[in-house]
């Protein structure tokens, strides 16, 4: 008997062995190289989150995920609009290099208005171009895309395995509910399926089918970007809450809420599957948001400018082991800096032979510095932008456009704004004055001086087109009545 009971509390102390060491295995990571979910949305401005001020919108699990990382709060997109700026993300090149100025090539605003000859540029990105997508791939990555491309009809040869939804289109295919065409990985979408639902469910798939695999899943939603449908079954929630001080659009509201569960129902995934200690998580938009549906206050701009507004965006780095969780960062960061970070993180090997502009962030998020090695961030725009509503107008240069020709550099607090047209030159102390709301180029002439050799320098050594012809079809009298006509209008 005694026997019998001895056998028996071995076999169960073997049983309980097996079973913590199961769950112990299911804890551990299926490889050394941690996975990457970049998750990058369209137009979502600067204070979209909650955890970044939103009275309105809500996102609860992007705001975990935030604190679980670190925040940047000088986070820069490289473009106000929407194709440079992922030109620039995938190839870590500004746009001198790469030569997408903007959304096509063609001229934009009424000719009478436009003193120069706008540079077209080109509207595909070079294949020869190695992203950090290749570089991934090359280093043993399974590597996906999934929602807006823009830059190419077909993002597989830039470095992905698996495409869902991405084509040369820079808006949702025929709106967020289906018929959606003959776009990669949506023809099968059933009626009544909302855009945003469908990728991520699709990034769920992704997750699940290469587990066992080292993956990086480059989530590009359409959204926020027009046109701008709401999540149906999510209208009548924010009808009835309270409008913000700063925020109150229903559909926006939906539209974000849409990608915060899905970033809920991913997080639930990788807790499932054991991989959340060994997944980094980067969250990022393009460019800044729509001036009629959300507003960055007490940043001075929206989308299409280079204010603050159009280029300032939300931006954090959860690396689980890494990085403190809930720590800031104020060091300024640009969209170019993401391509070196992203091989840094990975151990994935960086092409020799490309130039590159930006610098790795990894020092600051492993805390090993505060601050990088002093450097400028250069912003160049040698095309037009007309703006397209009243309040554009406003917190624009002028109500005309949103953006004339022109270059921008950032360097430390410093922001200097040169427009090839005028010759006009905005300095800005963004650490006083984050709303560029005084312009102190003739009261600090020598930073003014300093700022404008550094930003021209810049040009030079890029190779920088900047546009000097006249434009023939310019009408001076045209354009100055259109100015007072929207100005008397308050448009």
């Amino acid at each position: 008997m005694k026997t019998l009971k001895a056998s028996t509390l071995c076999i169960l102390a073997v049983l309980t062995l097996a079973v913590i060491s199961l769950k112990s295995h299911a804890a551990q990571p299926k490889q050394d190289r941690p996975n990457l979910l970049f998750v990058y949305l369209d137009d979502f401005g600067w204070k979209d989150t909650s955890y970044m001020g939103s009275d309105f919108f809500e996102t609860p699990h992007i705001d975990k995920l935030a604190g679980e990382g670190m925040v940047f709060t000088n986070a820069y997109s490289c473009a106000a609009n929407c194709a440079p700026a992922r030109a620039c993300l995938l190839s870590g090149q500004y746009t001198p290099r790469h030569q997408i100025f903007n959304v096509g090539t063609g001229p934009r605003g009424k000719t009478q208005y436009r003193r120069l000859l706008h540079i077209p540029g080109v509207s595909t990105l070079d294949p020869k171009i190695k992203t950090w997508a290749h570089c991934l791939q090359e280093a043993g990555y399974q590597t996906a895309t999934m929602g807006k491309w823009h830059l190419s009809d077909d993002p597989i040869p830039y470095g992905f395995h698996v495409n869902i939804g991405g084509t040369h289109s820079g808006s949702p295919p025929r709106g967020y509910y289906p018929p959606h065409g003959k776009v990669p990985g949506l023809e099968d979408a059933p009626a009544g399926e909302y855009v945003t639902d469908r990728l991520n469910q699709e990034a769920v798939k992704f997750i699940r089918t290469n587990q066992d695999k080292p993956w990086m899943l480059y989530l590009t939603h359409f959204a926020v970007h027009s046109p701008f449908q709401a999540k149906k079954e999510l209208v009548s929630k924010y009808k009835a809450k309270q409008s913000g001080q700063l925020h109150d659009n229903v559909i926006m509201a939906t539209m974000i809420q849409a990608v915060d569960d899905g970033v809920g129902e991913i997080q639930e995934t990788l807790d499932e599957l054991g991989l959340t200690n060994h997944t980094i998580i980067v969250f990022f938009s393009d460019n800044g948001g729509v001036a009629k549906v959300t507003d960055m206050a007490p940043l001075r701009g929206y989308k299409g400018t280079y204010y603050e507004g159009g280029i300032r965006e939300p931006f954090f780095v959860k690396w689980p082991g890494v990085v403190k969780p809930g720590s800031t960062c104020d060091e300024p960061m640009i969209g170019v800096d993401l391509y070196p970070t992203f091989c840094d993180m990975t151990g994935a090997k960086q092409s020799k032979d490309q130039p590159r502009d930006g610098v790795s962030l990894v020092p600051l998020l492993k805390g090993d510095v505060k601050t990088l090695a002093e450097r400028a961030l250069f912003w160049h725009f040698p095309a037009y932008l007309q703006a397209g509503g009243p309040i554009e107008g406003v917190e624009s240069r002028d109500p005309l456009f949103r953006t004339r020709p022109c270059s921008i550099v950032r360097v430390g607090d410093w922001k200097l704004h040169q427009y090839f047209e005028d010759g006009g030159l905005e300095l800005y102390n963004l650490e006083k004055d984050a709303g560029e709301t005084t312009n102190v180029a003739q009261k600090f002439p020598q930073k003014t001086k300093a700022l404008l050799q550094r930003l021209t320098r810049w040009r030079d050594e890029i190779n920088a087109p900047v546009p000097t012809e006249a434009n023939p079809a310019f009408d001076a009298e045209a354009e100055a009545a259109a100015i007072q006509g929207k100005r008397k209008s308050g448009r």
